[in-house]
């Protein structure tokens, strides 16, 4: 029996998960989800003496059934391979009374990699089993990380194209250099005049616009997503978490059935709802512990049951998660409200008209293993001078909100469960900031000094992903206003 998904709007659109990756967004605005969330069919025992790649299919094969064992196999082959500087692909790292679970050994150094190496093995799989002919368009908004692994992923793969959306002030200097030095005949880069909610807004009403979609299609082209509002991209995330518990277990570090935390610092809510749906399988989370910055919108939603993106934008060291509309919320949203795809399209609307919506009493009861947190600028950079002085260890800016908010978090309740962090980012990502943090000397301008610094520090090596863009021509160097996103997409499609 194949396992079909749903639209979070309509409950009665129904696709296969290959057409699910296909379409990316349902034509409705909804986001596509299981019809049940499948529970593992393997124990932990068994689970704890099998590789990542290994996991990844045990995992994969339950949620992607229209896909044959080969078809999977070799996409998960091809992802999780050389390009990951470890064979462990996820490694996880004791320092002090947590386990930092490291996602940044990718290509691209940080944990988009994990399912970006994959999708779009999936994807030019899905477009031959349905007989697809167009060439498919990968439309994408990114806060920094999404855009260049999705570009990595991509990059003259046969009949697609990708164009990435990112804020032009609102990333990294690396992030930056990374997404503009891409090379692939096949790739767009654009930076917005705007933050990352107006360019993932820009992106929504592209794939919402039926106008353009027919445009598209007499022009022999077709959109699908690389951001995590694909089933496609949170499928795979799953898997890291089924396999850091099975790690703990086969390392004796946890003991059988033993339940654990996980703290995961969160914007766009795909990496912490993939979480939620590891322990809906079966595995031993207690707590998902909601880490924000100061754009602390999930942090206020998790204390108050109110949703509401009407404050101010702020930018910080953690760029990756300054997002005031996170778009993942609305498979939880349905989720809670035990799939009513009805009272989801009204809350949707509502925070589209209103920008605010409030849950029931109900709903907020299915929350009850969520906790909220938020770290401040001054917080996130003691994070990092203190897990430098206790355990010589660097962490980056979004792993630091995830240790200062469990840090508070234990000091607050005394919780003293094994607990896993989700590390999403290299140290050498935002270079600036955690040198900032952990150096008693001036930090330099230039990026790659400040690399050689940090690997000094650190007593690491400069990763590849950092070297590779030193000396890269910058390639793309468009900038456009909000308004003139669509214009853009036409223009490169040569479809105006």
């Amino acid at each position: 029996m194949n396992l079909m998904y749903q639209s979070t709007r309509d409950s009665s659109k129904k696709v296969t998960a290959s057409q699910a990756i296909l379409q990316g967004l349902s034509t409705d605005g909804g986001l596509f989800v299981p019809e049940s969330i499948p529970v593992l069919t393997h124990s932990m025992d068994e689970l704890s003496q099998m590789s990542y790649q290994e996991i990844s299919y045990e995992v994969m094969k339950l949620f992607l059934t229209d896909y044959t064992e080969e078809e999977l196999k070799d996409c998960i082959n091809k992802a999780y391979d050389d390009k990951f500087d470890t064979k462990e692909i996820a490694p996880i790292n004791k320092v002090g009374q947590a386990f930092y679970l490291e996602l940044f050994h990718g290509s691209t150094i940080a944990f988009k990699d994990m399912a970006l190496s994959i999708l779009p093995h999936l994807l030019t799989t899905s477009a031959k089993k349905n007989n697809v002919k167009d060439e498919i368009v990968i439309l994408t908004a990114t806060s920094g990380d999404t855009g260049k692994a999705a570009l990595a992923g991509f990059a003259d793969v046969e009949g697609t194209k990708i164009i990435v959306f990112y804020p032009k002030d609102g990333v990294s200097s690396v992030q930056e250099k990374q997404m503009v030095t891409q090379k692939g005949d096949n790739t767009a880069v654009i930076g917005i005049n705007g933050n990352f909610d107006d360019a993932q807004t820009g992106v929504k009403a592209m794939f919402n616009n039926k106008d353009l979609a027919k445009k598209m299609g007499q022009a022999g082209f077709q959109f699908s997503s690389a951001n995590s509002i694909n089933i496609g991209r949170l499928v795979p995330q799953i898997v890291y978490y089924v396999y850091s518990y099975a790690s703990l277990y086969r390392r004796d570090a946890i003991k059988k059935g033993e339940t654990i935390n996980v703290v995961v610092p969160t914007g766009n809510f795909g990496n912490i709802l993939a979480a939620y749906y590891a322990k809906s399988m079966g595995v031993p989370i207690d707590k998902l512990i909601c880490a924000s910055n100061e754009n602390k919108v999930l942090y206020d939603f998790f204390s108050t049951g109110r949703y509401d993106r009407n404050r101010e934008f702020v930018l910080t060291t953690s760029p990756s998660m300054d997002i005031l509309v996170s778009s993942n919320l609305e498979r939880l949203i349905y989720q809670i409200t035990e799939c009513d795809a009805e009272k989801t399209v009204q809350l949707m609307q509502t925070l589209s008209s209103q920008g605010t919506y409030d849950i029931t009493e109900p709903m907020k009861k299915h929350l009850e293993g969520f906790i909220g947190g938020w770290a401040s600028a001054e917080e996130t950079e003691e994070a990092i001078k203190r897990v430098y002085a206790e355990a010589n260890y660097v962490i980056d800016t979004h792993t630091a909100v995830a240790a200062s908010v469990y840090n508070n978090y234990v000091a607050r309740t005394g919780d003293a469960k094994k607990t896993i962090i989700v590390s999403t980012a290299s140290p050498y990502k935002f270079a600036q900031s955690v040198l900032k943090a952990i150096s008693s000397g001036d930090v330099p301008k230039d990026d790659y000094e400040q690399a050689k610094v940090l690997s000094r520090l650190s007593g690491t090596k400069i990763p590849e992903a950092v070297e590779e863009i030193r000396l890269a021509p910058v390639l793309h160097t468009r900038v456009c206003d909000v308004a003139e996103m669509q214009y853009i997409v036409e223009d490169i499609l040569k479809i105006i």
